[in-house]
């Protein structure tokens, strides 16, 4: 985990549900930081500059074309 990179930032804890669901369906690894600490408090998604999501190099492009589809579709990433 230590070579993946951050493809996406969110605010709020909520905004990724459907979003791991979807990863997990497709099995790409991921990780999501500061996830616990801005579902504990929400506005330290200030301070720590959001959730990241980070992902393998190998998986950036696939993980994008995702992101796209639910930008369009739900708008809410």
């Amino acid at each position: 985990m230590k070579d993946f990179q951050t493809v996406a930032t969110f605010n709020f804890a909520h905004e990724i549900i459907v979003l791991k669901s979807i990863l997990d369906h497709e099995g790409i690894p991921y990780l999501f930081q500061n996830e616990n600490l801005i579902a504990v408090d929400p506005l330290a998604t200030f301070a720590y500059g959001g959730i990241l999501l980070k992902v393998h190099p190998n998986d950036i492009e696939k993980v994008k074309k995702i992101l796209d589809n639910l930008n369009s579709n739900l708008k809410i990433v």
